[in-house]
């Protein structure tokens, strides 16, 4: 009877141990829009990466994605767990899992623009108002970010459906999609495209490390406030890492405070959000025919 019973304490703690040894050997993986050149955001996201292991007591992966959509499908397909996604790409994901949650944004993502920005050769001066630019854009070409892109593509095509009353094919001699940020400012700058539609953190981190010509490329116009960015979880997480996981999680990016790993975002800091706070982008997302 002893022997028996100290047969099934074993068993019963060898199977506790392997169950814990499992959790504990599960990698925890996240990943990012690429809204910006791909060797910027592995720097960025692999100090995140060293950041969130420390705190969470676990293993934790970055890895990279071609796409915005590429981005959404790994979050959907539970590649990954977590993911900094834009304003449109996060509801867009958060649609496809139920229970995901946002839970983090920029201190700068409460309040975001677009900036228009033109190829001096163009000689369109900054307006007030993008009505205001209506003759001067008619005609011109024009590069948007990523079809997937809150700031690079929704907010500014939403603009210009809402001041044109027509689709931006009808309004511009030519119409493409950079892919990313820095790939329109490029473009505009080089004069392949004569107007275009970027992240204003984007801008305004090149323009301060030196990378912008300003002889050759500025700002027309810049687009009222929206919410924009955010660190977006399943809702699952805790169920695969051990109750409370999803707020501690939540803790550790709300207080990273590392100034270089802040500064890569570029971000002043992490404050709390919610699915709530991007119910606008959905209805706008909705209105242009993005979602359905």
């Amino acid at each position: 009877m002893v022997i028996k019973h100290l047969r099934k304490w074993l068993v019963s703690g060898l199977l506790s141990f392997s169950a814990v040894t499992a959790v504990q050997a599960q990698t925890f993986v996240f990943t990012a829009i690429p809204d910006e050149d791909e060797t910027k955001l592995v720097e960025r996201f692999r100090g995140v990466a060293d950041y969130l292991s420390e705190q969470l007591d676990v293993d934790v992966r970055y890895i990279p994605v071609k796409s915005y959509a590429a981005a959404v499908s790994a979050f959907r397909n539970n590649q990954v767990q977590l993911a900094w996604f834009g304003g449109l790409s996060g509801v867009q994901a958060r649609r496809l899992v139920p229970g995901s949650e946002a839970i983090a944004q920029g201190v700068e993502d409460e309040a975001f623009v677009t900036y228009f920005i033109a190829n001096t050769s163009t000689e369109i001066e900054p307006a007030d108002s993008l009505a205001d630019l209506e003759d001067n854009l008619r005609g011109k070409t024009f590069t948007f970010g990523s079809k997937g892109s809150t700031s690079g593509r929704l907010m500014p095509e939403f603009h210009l459906r809402d001041t044109f009353g027509e689709a931006p094919e009808s309004v511009f001699s030519r119409v493409g999609f950079s892919g990313n940020h820095t790939r329109t400012l490029r473009l505009v700058e080089a004069g392949t495209y004569e107007v275009g539609a970027l992240n204003f953190q984007v801008w305004e981190k090149e323009l301060a490390d030196g990378n912008i010509d300003t002889d050759a490329v500025q700002i027309i116009w810049k687009t009222p406030a929206y919410p924009d960015y955010q660190w977006t979880i399943r809702g699952d997480v805790n169920e695969r890492f051990g109750e409370g996981f999803k707020d501690k999680v939540t803790k550790a990016l709300l207080e990273l405070g590392d100034p270089a790993l802040l500064e890569s975002f570029p971000r002043s800091g992490f404050i709390p959000a919610s699915n709530d706070d991007y119910e606008p982008i959905r209805k706008t997302a909705e209105n242009i025919g993005i979602l359905d």
